[in-house]
């Protein structure tokens, strides 16, 4: 019998593991992950236990140590920085900028690994800024690489992740391994799902007699049947209200609201230039909006209660089923979600890089 071949991916600057969460989702073995930050490698080693994963400043991984531990991997993913990338800023000067130390960085393990294919995750003003000139120049620098590049805006809803997200992704195939071009047209879309298809069952639980808390009515639509553990338990479900005079306020603001809907003498001063998402409640019948790093602002609140969403329920918008478990404190583990790439969008992406790989091996 044929021993089914697997596909191996190391991610760079991986957080707590998004992408690679999407990766594994598609089938690829997560070969390792590098990140500065400790709490999110504590994450991605806990969720991905076979993976080689440092919590180290990427400039210090030296090419040897590349070579030992990740020179059989097939993909490699991340999102470097890539602010200095300007047509103020001449060429000579680009690898000079530390704002693109990063994303060099990630050049250079391209450069000792030479996998097949590369993927690149970033804001999506990235391929919009200075006339375009940001993206044209990563082009040339990984095209100079050999590998046949092109990139896409996608919008994390298209894919079956309840938010509002757009990210620019950049995918580059090897000219050698097989000399075509990541066509983003072929990305198969999902239906739109909704926060209350996402959260909506969290908003009463059960808990056992040892604890923990569970779901206890069915799993009754798509992504609930995936969102959920074999056991359905929860983790990170815990409540915590903000202060009472924010209480005050989004009480009143209706859901899809914001802080225009808080009478005038709630607020302190009378200021009229607050961002929209300010004091913004969730509509349960639509996408989330884009869920950030935070938890001690106002930006968005639960659709029925008066606070912001839990650890879980935060998650959950991005996509995370609930068997991802997050590590470290509270804070940390908000930072972790905001700043992940929502799996479902990383799936997509996975499985159709996951077809190009196998159509070239078999």
């Amino acid at each position: 019998m044929t021993k089914k071949k697997t596909y191996k991916v190391l991610d760079l600057f991986c957080g707590c593991g998004g992408i690679s969460e999407g990766y594994a989702l598609a089938g690829f073995d997560i070969a390792g992950g590098i990140d500065f930050n400790e709490y999110a490698t504590i994450t991605f080693q806990h969720n991905f236990k076979s993976a080689k994963v440092h919590n180290i400043d990427i400039t210090t991984f030296s090419n040897e140590q590349i070579a030992e531990e990740y020179s059989d991997v097939d993909v490699i993913v991340g999102g470097p920085p890539c602010q200095g990338f300007s047509s103020a800023n001449r060429w000579q000067k680009e690898a000079e900028d530390p704002r693109n130390k990063l994303f060099f960085e990630y050049i250079r393990f391209v450069q000792q690994i030479h996998p097949k294919i590369i993927m690149i995750e970033n804001v999506r003003g990235l391929l919009t800024r200075d006339n375009g000139y940001a993206i044209n120049r990563i082009q040339e620098i990984l095209g100079a690489e050999e590998y046949n590049i092109t990139y896409k805006i996608l919008d994390a809803s298209d894919y079956g992740v309840p938010q509002n997200r757009k990210r620019a992704i950049i995918v580059g195939i090897r000219k050698d391994y097989k000399d075509i071009t990541f066509d983003f047209s072929k990305l198969t879309k999902q239906e739109k799902t909704t926060v209350e298809d996402a959260i909506g069952e969290l908003y009463c639980f059960e808990q056992s007699a040892d604890g923990k808390k569970i779901i206890s009515t069915p799993a009754d639509t798509p992504l609930r049947k995936f969102l959920r553990t074999k056991d359905n338990t929860i983790l990170d479900q815990d409540i915590v209200y903000p202060a009472q005079k924010v209480q005050d306020r989004i009480k009143h603001v209706p859901q899809g609201g914001n802080w225009q809907d808080v009478p005038a003498e709630l607020w302190p001063t009378n200021r009229q230039n607050r961002h929209s998402s300010a004091y913004k409640r969730l509509d349960p019948n639509t996408q989330s909006c884009t869920i950030d790093t935070g938890n001690a602002h106002s930006n968005y609140f639960h659709p029925v209660f008066h606070r912001i969403p839990t650890i879980r329920e935060s998650a959950r918008l991005q996509s995370f089923p609930d068997s991802f478990e997050f590590q470290g404190p509270r804070g940390s583990k908000y930072r972790q979600v905001g700043n992940a790439v929502p799996p479902l969008l990383a799936k997509a992406i996975a499985d159709a890089i996951m077809k190009i790989l196998k159509n070239e091996d078999n």
